[in-house]
């Protein structure tokens, strides 16, 4: 059973669970490849005897059992944008804050390493949105799980966002930036920004204002067949494209064309997964006496 390792950093205070993890696997017959830069402090609580580095998409064997990302929802979002379109399964361990993506607590890691050794676990297929044109704006790989983000750069005035949908006028959203999300990422940035909660396997975007200047503009969820075509434009002649937690300028002249990526990323949970229950967690639903 191969198994891959990618994180940003390791707190000394989840050395212990880690451990346990990757003992637990190891015992197991597991053999691990580790991500170059997260090897040096992985090493400082785990004693690899075998294990192979990787730096890059073109470097992880594609024969690889499951892609272990261990941090906060950001760290997916960059294993996801590592391990691009190879269909390899991410179980996310939560070092982080919230975690609606890395949904396995510390507390709950030798029920994880249990889950992968008896191959007792679902796999969550998640959607996720491609940057069609500029097709080179994010290098090789212009796909996005959470969210695409168009943003003014500084302070100054608000933008003018320009919507198509499918060739369709949709509406100019005077504001300090537009999001386009997917269920999964409609619990992100979008949620903060007053948009809905989409259950992940509704197939729908949802396209988000941010701080609209126009108060009766809403958010609005439309079918993720659609095509969306963004044209900004404003006093200041470049501005921010975010996809998911990688940031590029972009010039008033060009055109973000946004469409459904053709694979999804599968996302593994121990045992059953239960959407409406994560979020009931994560939000403190039912905490008020009153329910």
């Amino acid at each position: 059973m191969k198994i891959a390792l990618f994180g940003r950093e390791l707190n000394e205070s989840f050395y212990n669970p880690i451990c346990t993890l990757l003992h637990n696997l190891l015992k197991n017959g597991a053999r691990f490849s580790v991500h170059e830069k997260f090897y040096p402090l992985l090493s400082q609580c785990v004693k690899f005897e075998d294990v192979k580095l990787f730096g890059k998409h073109e470097e992880i064997d594609p024969d690889t059992f499951c892609f272990i990302s261990i941090g906060g929802d950001g760290t997916l979002l960059d294993t996801v944008a590592l391990i691009q379109d190879s269909g390899i399964p991410i179980l996310g361990i939560n070092t982080g804050r919230l975690g609606f993506l890395s949904a396995v607590s510390t507390s709950e890691i030798e029920m994880a390493a249990q889950a992968l050794i008896s191959r007792d676990y679902t796999i969550d297929y998640r959607s996720l949105l491609m940057l069609e044109s500029p097709s080179n704006l994010f290098g090789s790989f212009s796909c996005a799980l959470n969210e695409l983000t168009i943003q003014k750069r500084d302070t100054a005035s608000m933008i003018a966002i320009s919507a198509e949908i499918d060739g369709q006028y949709l509406n100019t959203y005077w504001a300090d930036g537009l999001i386009v999300a997917t269920p999964t990422g409609s619990t992100g940035y979008s949620l903060s920004c007053g948009g809905p909660i989409i259950s992940p396997d509704s197939q729908n975007f949802v396209i988000t204002p941010i701080a609209t200047h126009n108060l009766t503009v809403r958010p609005i969820v439309i079918p993720d067949t659609c095509k969306i075509t963004l044209r900004p434009s404003g006093r200041h002649k470049e501005y921010l494209v975010v996809l998911d937690s990688r940031v590029q300028s972009l010039s008033d002249t060009q055109d973000l064309v946004i469409s459904k990526a053709p694979f999804t990323a599968k996302l593994l949970y121990p045992g059953k997964k239960d959407f409406f229950k994560t979020i009931r967690n994560k939000l403190a639903w039912g905490l008020d006496k009153r329910n």
